[in-house]
C-alpha cells in the first residue's frame, strides 16, 4: 500500500512499483541469502559470518491461520469435495493443512501466499485446482410467494409514467455538485465535503435536486432546446457524517412554452399555476390530495412571491415555485425556470380506495360571490365553507377570482360553487338555504368575507 501510494502521488509507476506494490514475501530475502551463501560455499568454499538482522516486528504482516469448513465448501461450490482430496490440493499449494474436529481443518498459511487470509480464498484455490468446468452447475432454489401489494401506496415506477404523461423527461444527475453551486442554493448551510472528489467542481453531497436539473436545463437551453421538461428521482444528503440523513426525493425543472410547438396551441408561456397542477397531479395519484396544503413560503434559491410550501399534517414535504431571480442572473438564465421538490415516502403514501354508492337523487347547487381582504388566502375560505357546509356537500369549487373596477383596492372577490346531494332523499330549498346562511355567518365571523352585492 505504501508503495502504491508514492508511485500515484510521484508518478512514478515503474517496472518495480508494479512489482512491489503487489506484495513481497517478507521471509524470502532470509530464504535467498541462505541459497545465495549455499552456492558460494559450494563453489569457492570458505566459511559463513554471522547473521545481522534488524526487524520490526510492528510493522511486519501477521499470518494466523484460516479454519476451513467441509460445509462451506459444499455451500459455495455445490458439491461435496472428499476430505483426502481437499488435503492434498491443498498441501501441493506449501500450505500446512491437519485435521481440526469434524469436518474441518487449520490452514498454516506461508508468507509468500499474502493473498489468502479468509476461508472463501481457500475455496478459490480448491475450486481452480479441481477445475472450473468439473464444478456441478446448480441452479439456486428458493420458495417464491406472491407478496401483496399495497394499495394506499403508489409505486416510484408508477409516478415516473405519470410526470412522463404530462411531459416530463426522466433525468439522470450526479450525486455530486459544485461547493459554490451549493451555496447559490443553500447560503449559509455547509455542505458535506467529500475527502477525495472526482474533480473540484464535484467535491460537495447535494442537498437538493435541483442543482443537477438546472445544470442539466442549461445544457439543454444552450442547445437550442427552447422547452424543457425534467425530473428526477434520487437521495439528497443532509448535515454532516455524525448525523447524516439520506432521503430519497422526486424533483423537476420546467420552463419554456405551456405546450409542444403546433398549429392547434398557442406560444403561452409556463407559470406557476401550471406546475402546481403538475405537483398536484402527482400528490393526488395516490388518493390523498386532500391531505396536503400549499401554503405561501419562502426558500433562498425561490423567488419570494412565488413559492409555496407543501404541508402535510403540519409536516414540510416540498417546495413549488419560481427560481429566484438573483439566482436566475447569476446562472445565465434568460426566462422564467419553475422547480418542485417532494419527499418520496410522503407522497407515495395515500389513503385506500373505498366504495360508496351512487346517489339517484338531484343535485343541489349554489354559487356564492364572496368579498373578502385580498390577503385572506382561498384555502382559508374554502375550509370555513367544508366546516360548515354538512355532511351531504359532494363538490366545493373555486372558479373566480377577481379584483379590480367596482372591488375595494384592497379586497378581492372569490366565486365558489358548492353541490349537494342527499344518498336516499331530494334535498330541499329549505335545507339548503339555511346551510348557506350558516356558511356566510361564520365566513363573516371568522374572515370578515361577506356576499357580493
Amino acid at each position: 500500500i505504501a508503495v502504491a501510494g508514492k508511485a500515484r502521488s510521484y508518478g512514478l509507476h515503474t517496472d518495480a512499483s508494479h512489482r512491489y506494490e503487489r506484495g513481497v514475501d517478507w521471509q524470502l530475502a532470509r530464504e535467498a541469502m541462505e541459497r545465495a551463501t549455499g552456492l558460494l560455499l559450494e563453489i569457492t568454499g570458505g566459511e559463513a559470518g554471522p547473521i545481522i538482522e534488524t526487524v520490526s516486528e510492528q510493522h511486519l504482516p501477521s499470518i494466523a491461520p484460516v479454519t476451513l469448513r467441509a460445509q462451506r465448501i459444499t455451500q459455495m461450490l455445490g458439491m461435496e469435495m472428499d476430505s483426502a482430496e481437499v488435503e492434498q490440493l491443498l498441501s501441493g499449494l506449501g500450505l500446512k493443512i491437519s485435521a481440526d474436529g469434524a469436518g474441518q481443518w487449520r490452514v498454516e498459511v506461508p508468507s509468500h501466499r499474502f493473498d489468502i487470509s479468509l476461508e472463501v480464498d481457500l475455496i478459490e484455490e480448491l475450486a481452480r485446482l479441481y477445475g472450473y468446468n468439473r464444478l456441478p452447475v446448480r441452479y439456486p432454489q428458493a420458495r417464491l410467494a406472491p407478496q401483496a401489494k399495497a394499495e394506499a401506496r403508489s409505486d416510484l415506477p408508477e409516478l415516473r409514467r405519470l410526470l412522463v404523461a404530462r411531459g416530463y423527461q426522466e433525468a439522470i444527475t450526479y450525486s455530486f455538485i459544485d461547493p459554490k453551486q451549493f451555496e447559490l442554493f443553500h447560503p449559509g448551510v455547509e455542505p458535506l465535503l467529500l475527502a477525495n472528489p472526482i474533480s473540484n467542481d464535484m467535491a460537495a453531497m447535494r442537498s437538493s435536486l435541483w442543482p443537477g436539473l438546472v445544470k442539466a436545463l442549461q445544457h439543454n437551453l444552450n442547445r437550442q432546446q427552447d422547452r424543457v421538461r425534467l425530473f428526477e428521482s434520487g437521495l439528497r444528503f443532509v448535515g454532516q457524517l455524525d448525523g447524516l440523513k439520506q432521503e430519497p426525493m422526486l424533483a423537476g425543472v420546467v420552463c419554456g412554452s405551456r405546450l409542444p410547438e403546433g398549429w392547434a396551441q398557442g406560444r403561452d408561456v409556463v407559470d406557476f399555476f401550471d406546475v402546481k397542477a403538475d405537483v398536484e397531479a402527482v400528490l393526488g395519484f395516490a388518493g390523498a390530495l386532500d391531505s396536503f396544503t400549499f401554503v405561501p413560503g419562502k426558500h433562498p434559491a425561490l423567488h419570494p412571491g412565488q413559492t409555496a410550501r407543501i404541508e402535510r399534517e403540519g409536516r414540510l414535504v416540498g417546495f413549488v415555485g419560481a427560481i429566484h431571480p438573483e439566482l436566475s442572473k447569476t446562472l445565465g438564465l434568460d426566462r422564467p425556470v419553475f422547480v418542485f421538490e417532494l419527499v418520496l415516502a410522503e407522497v407515495a403514501l395515500g389513503k385506500m380506495p373505498k366504495f360508496q354508492e351512487l346517489s339517484r337523487f338531484p343535485e343541489v347547487r349554489r354559487d356564492l360571490a364572496l368579498i373578502a381582504s385580498k390577503d385572506v388566502a382561498a384555502s382559508a375560505v374554502l375550509d370555513v365553507i367544508r366546516e360548515n357546509a354538512g355532511e351531504w356537500l359532494t363538490d366545493l369549487r373555486l372558479f373566480d377570482v377577481y379584483q379590480g373596477k367596482g372591488i375595494d383596492p384592497d379586497r378581492k372577490s372569490l366565486a365558489v360553487g358548492l353541490t349537494w346531494q342527499h344518498p336516499s332523499r331530494t334535498l330541499n330549498d329549505d335545507e339548503v338555504n339555511t346551510t348557506t346562511q350558516n356558511i356566510l355567518t361564520s365566513l363573516e365571523q371568522r374572515l370578515n368575507a361577506t356576499l357580493r352585492k
